[in-house]
């Protein structure tokens, strides 16, 4: 079966156009540990920066959260985050655990990929204007969680942690933000062609 032959209907992320029939369960939950691990990966890709290096862990999250809908999402970051406080050294510049200042952005990042993953069921990702939208409020829920959990375990003032855990992600954001605008919408049009 291939992806001409799926139908794309209303409510859809890009995952649920995959061509399955018997073994829904097996697909998702190789999904699920596909996200946990490309977030891994994608933390990996790091510019050290003290307290939170820059790394590409935030622009995975928000993408395995539009590309996998909000459940399949929120357990690809659970299982990421939950691994990584066991000990998998697969959070930021391969670290582990959950008392480093950033972890904050980790939790962040679990509440983000679910709800842009709920905004992807509802067209979030079909557009260049909504995308960016989505981009955007997923960006603002890591920062909302991240921010104030760096002023609290490192006893910063919340001016300082904007300073620290905000202000030097802006630029790399906006160019994230704009990767995604570009791709996702034209991954709906290449299979609305398809289809």
């Amino acid at each position: 079966m291939s992806l001409a032959a799926t139908p794309i209907r209303s409510g859809a992320v890009l995952a649920d156009l995959l061509p399955v029939a018997r073994h829904r369960y097996a697909v998702d939950t190789a999904l699920v540990m596909g996200g946990a691990a490309l977030t891994g990966l994608a933390a990996q890709i790091a510019i050290p920066l003290y307290p939170v290096p820059v790394t590409g862990q935030t622009f995975a999250a928000l993408l395995v959260g539009t590309a996998l809908g909000a459940r399949r999402a929120f357990l690809a970051l659970a299982l990421y985050a939950v691994a990584g406080v066991a000990g998998v050294p697969w959070f930021a510049e391969a670290s582990s655990g959950a008392a480093m200042p950033s972890f904050g952005y980790v939790l962040g990042m679990l509440l983000a990929a679910t709800v842009v993953g709920g905004l992807a069921r509802r067209g979030g990702d079909r557009s260049v204007l909504r995308t960016a939208g989505t981009m955007v409020v997923g960006s603002l829920i890591i920062y909302a969680v991240g921010v104030p959990y760096l002023a609290l375990s490192t006893g910063m003032s919340m001016s300082a942690a904007v300073a620290a855990g905000l202000t030097p992600f802006l630029i790399g954001d906006a160019l994230k933000a704009a990767l995604a605008m570009g791709a996702l919408p034209a991954s709906w049009k290449l299979i609305g062609r398809r289809g």
